[in-house]
């Protein structure tokens, strides 16, 4: 077990709105959400209605909410959704969402009616933080009467559609371990175990709802343009038991992930490692992109 040995807080005592603020204060802005995100969407025009459909409005700045729509929008056609940047710091999961939608989305509008949310928590990519300026983590407040902003314009976006598939992309990264689940054992006045963080791509899926077979065909066409994350010594992912090569299952609506936001049929959440020293990231993008492609292609040639 870790102790509590952050430098905000006490030991054994949860964070009240004193240590929150001081926890806020320490925040610095290290990237620009308007220079890397926002400015790529004027491009992306020709194919998606380009909808702000919310705005986050915390004491430290307003950030505008975007969501890209497929352009031939059609009601007979299924809906899919991706989303990135839930935990605004998993870089892979904003630009892969882009990169997709820049460079892949043009050969699947004709089957599928995509909706694209590249970057669920502007403020968070800013920051490159886990949580929100609230210290709240946004992919474990997807219910009703949510606490988290980023959480409740996603869940209003989406409330009124169906949705056959939603992948939900992410990394897990080595300050896992070194500042976010540090700072939230101190928030929380918990210990909590450090975890192995592996080493490669894998996949959450639903243990309510686990569709193998989707699963696997996302990791083999990841496993084109990157490696797989191995199991350890025990069998497991972050300490969660292996399904097949590289996919482990979360109970997600109970647990309030984003991925839980949907009543899709096929639902995966990625894990890039982005600090492997066999990837750069340029590699983590191309995983994503090919996560999605492959979940997509999954769901075209499976009868529904």
């Amino acid at each position: 077990m870790q102790t509590n040995s952050y430098p905000i807080g006490e030991p054994g005592q949860k964070w009240g709105d004193q240590q929150k603020c001081l926890w806020l204060a320490s925040q610095t802005k290290k990237r620009s959400y308007q220079d890397d995100v926002v400015s790529q969407l004027d491009g992306l025009a020709s194919q998606f209605d380009i909808e702000q459909h919310g705005t986050l409005d915390y004491e430290v700045g307003k950030f505008p909410l975007y969501a890209l729509g497929s352009l031939t929008w059609d009601k007979s056609k299924p809906n899919v959704l991706v989303t990135g940047g839930v935990h605004g710091y998993e870089t892979s999961g904003v630009l892969g969402a882009l990169r997709f939608a820049a460079s892949e989305a043009k050969n699947y509008h004709q089957f599928f009616n995509l909706m694209i949310v590249p970057c669920v928590s502007p403020w968070g990519y800013e920051t490159i933080n886990r949580w929100n300026p609230d210290a709240i983590d946004p992919n474990r407040s997807f219910y009703i009467h949510s606490p988290a902003q980023e959480s409740a314009a996603l869940m209003r976006l989406v409330a009124d559609l169906d949705f056959v598939m939603h992948i939900d992309l992410h990394e897990t990264t080595d300050t896992d371990n070194s500042e976010f689940r540090p700072a939230l054992a101190a928030r929380d006045a918990v210990d909590h175990k450090e975890w192995a963080i592996p080493d490669g791509f894998y996949t959450v899926g639903d243990s309510a709802n686990p569709c193998a077979d989707f699963q696997r065909a996302v990791i083999q066409a990841v496993e084109k343009v990157t490696h797989i994350a191995p199991a350890d010594e025990s069998g497991r992912i972050i300490g969660e038991q292996i399904q097949q090569q590289g996919v482990i299952n979360y109970d997600l609506k109970p647990l309030g992930l984003c991925a839980s936001v949907t009543n899709a049929k096929y639902v995966t959440t990625t894990e890039v490692y982005p600090d492997s020293p066999k990837v750069d990231a340029g590699n983590c993008i191309l995983a994503q992109v090919a996560a999605i492609k492959g979940a997509l292609d999954f769901v075209l040639s499976t009868p529904n």
